[in-house]
């Protein structure tokens, strides 16, 4: 060989707070200071109780980690990459947490905000009580991460499955309205896209609680009544009280331009998974939705106007 040879550069060790992080960011739920501590001594025996309390201070400062406390006398901490502002209930006997997901109360906390002119650096909702189990005696079993991630998925595929109903009752609506023979068959393509895509998401739904029978039993996760599907619910009433074909594109565009934005919204948030997929597929459906609404109202308004200069 050449004298003149370099040897393949070291591979970067890294740093024990690079360490305390990685382990941190691979448990699920919310561990304590201690538990932390006990994981990455498992993985990196040299590692002192002080640099992980440090750590996890650090990750709070920098947004990766979140502080809760479940009032047992000890702070707690969960990641905050994929798991977009939530809530608890908390058990003041056994201290246990659920939590649960709420665009309501998200937008409730955002009005709020915005009216006070405060910005918001972190929001921590929680309620105290007691639970089901203390108060009855009950066991009920502790979801573990894939049972998590299947909760998830049901809830998403709940409010999409609305969502798209809401859209069938809509399209079908307007179709019977419209007076415009072309807008009347955009509708009409629309009412069967989402008869048909209704129909997908249902067999999905059901192959979902095939494959874990117990699923429909567990508590919902997340609470978005007032959401997407909503949208399309109002959009109906005011199909209802009487529309010409140019209001009737205009309120389609508005229904679906706010459930792209709620599905991409709360898609992106989520961390990967069979839930997150199925927002953001529904995303992409409402965007593709928005633009032929967007594309036929452009036409309608060309043909009115040819209309009047004859």
């Amino acid at each position: 060989m050449s004298g003149g040879a370099t040897k393949p550069s070291a591979r970067k060790r890294s740093t024990p707070r690079e360490q305390i992080q990685h382990v941190f960011l691979e448990q699920d739920g919310h561990i304590s200071a201690d538990e932390l501590y006990a994981a990455v001594r498992g993985k990196h025996p040299s590692v002192g109780r002080a640099t992980v309390y440090r750590a996890l201070q650090l990750m709070v400062d920098a947004g990766i980690a979140r502080r809760v406390d479940f009032g047992e006398g000890r702070l707690r901490y969960e990641a905050s990459h994929g798991h977009p502002r939530h809530f608890h209930l908390i058990c003041t006997q056994c201290h246990r947490s659920s939590e649960f997901l709420s665009s309501d109360v998200e937008t409730l906390l955002e009005e709020v905000s915005s009216a006070r002119a405060f910005e918001a650096a972190q929001t921590i909702v929680q309620v105290h009580g007691v639970c089901q189990d203390c108060r009855t005696g009950t066991t009920t079993p502790a979801l573990d991460g894939s049972s998590t991630k299947r909760v998830f998925a049901r809830d998403a595929l709940r409010v999409a499955i609305e969502t798209e109903r809401q859209g069938l009752r809509f399209y079908t609506r307007a179709a019977r309205l419209t007076r415009d023979a072309k807008g009347r068959k955009v509708f009409e393509s629309l009412a069967a896209e989402e008869k048909e895509h209704l129909g997908t998401l249902e067999r999905r739904y059901a192959q979902l609680l095939q494959e874990d029978p117990a699923l429909e039993q567990r508590p919902t996760f997340l609470f978005f009544k007032g959401a997407a599907g909503g949208l399309f619910a109002e959009g109906l009433d005011e199909l209802r009280s009487g529309v010409d074909d140019e209001q009737a594109l205009r309120i389609g565009i508005a229904c679906e331009r706010g459930s792209h934005r709620f599905f991409k919204r709360y898609g992106d948030r989520f961390e990967d998974s069979e839930g997150k997929r199925i927002f953001l597929e529904f995303a992409d459906e409402e965007r593709a939705h928005l633009e032929l609404l967007q594309g036929e109202l452009k036409g309608l308004q060309a043909r009115l106007d040819k209309r009047r200069r004859r």
